[in-house]
C-alpha cells in the first residue's frame, strides 16, 4: 500500500512539473503575432470651399485681394479654392449680368487630390457696363457657390 501511494505521489509531482515546464515555455516564447499595420487615411470627399473675385490674380492662382467692386476696364478674376480628391470633377463658372443675361460661361476638369485652386477669369476691352453682376460655380453640374459683384 505504501508503495502504491508512493507512486501515485511521484505520478503527481511529475505530471504538476511537466504542466509548470509547458506554461512557462508559453509565457516566455516570443509571440509570433505581427504589429499592428497603420492603414492610411482615406482622402477627404472633394468639396469647394472659398470663392474669391477681384482684379488681380498671383502665380499660386488665387485673388490677391478680393473685391466686390470692379472698374469698367478691370479684368475680373475669380479663385475657387477646393478640398479633398476625385477622380475628376468639372467645375462651371457662369459670369452673368443684371436680370441673369448670360456674359461668360466656361468649364475647367480638375483630378483633385488635395487643397487644389483654379482660376476663372472674364475681360472686355471696351470695358464693362456698369451695374450688378453674378458668379455661379457649378461642380459636376451641382451650384456649390455664388459671388456678387459690381461695376462702377
Amino acid at each position: 500500500m505504501r508503495a502504491l501511494r508512493l507512486s501515485a505521489l511521484v505520478a503527481v509531482a511529475c505530471f504538476t512539473l511537466l504542466a509548470c515546464g509547458r506554461a512557462e515555455q508559453k509565457a516566455s516564447s516570443p509571440s509570433t503575432s505581427l504589429p499592428p499595420v497603420a492603414t492610411p487615411a482615406a482622402p477627404a470627399p472633394f468639396r469647394v470651399g472659398a470663392l474669391d473675385v477681384g482684379n488681380a490674380i498671383g502665380g499660386d492662382k488665387r485673388v490677391t485681394a478680393p473685391s466686390t467692386e470692379f472698374a469698367p476696364s478691370d479684368t475680373i478674376f475669380a479663385s475657387v479654392a477646393t478640398e479633398g480628391a476625385a477622380p475628376s470633377v468639372t467645375l462651371t463658372a457662369r459670369w452673368s449680368y443684371e436680370d441673369g443675361q448670360l456674359v461668360n460661361e466656361s468649364s475647367q476638369t480638375i483630378a483633385p487630390t488635395g487643397t487644389h485652386v483654379t482660376e476663372f477669369h472674364i475681360a472686355k476691352p471696351s470695358g464693362w457696363p456698369a451695374g450688378r453682376y453674378k458668379l455661379e460655380i457649378a461642380s459636376n453640374g451641382a451650384p456649390v457657390a455664388a459671388q456678387e459683384f459690381e461695376v462702377r
